[in-house]
C-alpha cells in the first residue's frame, strides 16, 4: 500500500485513462474512450475520474464516477454519487488500490454536498460483491432487467 498516489484525472491522463477504461469495458475501442473521457473532462462537477499511481509513475487503478439525479436503485437520497466502475491492474490488486481509489470518490461526493454513495455488479461478477463489501459497501438490491423486441 505504501508508495501509491491517487488525484483526479486530468486531460494529460488521457491515455492512461483510455487504457484503464478499457481494461473495465473492452466492448469499446481505445478512441470510443478517449472521446468519453474527453466528455468527462468537460462535465467535471458531475463526473470525476480518479487514478492510482504506482511509486514508479503508472497508472494502475482508475475509478469514475457520476452525480445522477434519476432513480438510482437501493438509495435514500436524491441525486446521489454513483460509483460508474473501478478497476485495478491485476498486478496490485489487494494492496489497498481500490480502498484508495474509493476513498477519493467519497471525498469528492461529500463535497458535492452528496450522502450516498451508490454502485452496482453484474450478478456474476462475485468478485466485485466482494470488493465492495469490503470496502463498506452494503447490499441493497437484486435487480434483473428484461426487454422484448418489437
Amino acid at each position: 500500500m505504501t508508495g501509491f498516489a491517487v488525484r483526479r484525472a486530468i486531460e494529460e491522463d488521457l491515455d492512461a485513462w483510455a487504457s484503464l477504461r478499457h481494461q473495465l469495458w473492452p466492448h469499446l475501442s481505445i478512441e470510443g474512450h478517449r472521446a468519453e473521457v474527453v466528455d468527462a473532462l468537460a462535465q467535471p462537477d458531475r463526473l470525476a475520474a480518479f487514478l492510482c499511481f504506482s511509486p514508479a509513475g503508472n497508472a494502475i487503478g482508475l475509478a469514475e464516477a457520476s452525480v445522477r439525479s434519476d432513480y438510482v436503485n437501493g438509495t435514500e437520497t436524491s441525486p446521489v454519487a454513483f460509483l460508474e466502475g473501478i478497476v485495478v491492474d491485476p498486478s496490485v490488486r489487494r494492496q489497498g488500490v481500490a480502498a484508495r481509489l474509493v476513498a477519493a470518490v467519497t471525498d469528492w461526493a461529500r463535497d458535492q454536498g452528496l450522502s450516498e454513495l451508490a454502485s452496482d455488479a453484474e450478478l456474476h461478477n462475485t468478485v466485485s460483491h466482494a470488493m465492495h463489501a469490503a470496502l463498506g459497501f452494503e447490499e441493497t438490491q437484486r435487480v434483473v432487467y428484461f426487454r422484448k423486441r418489437l
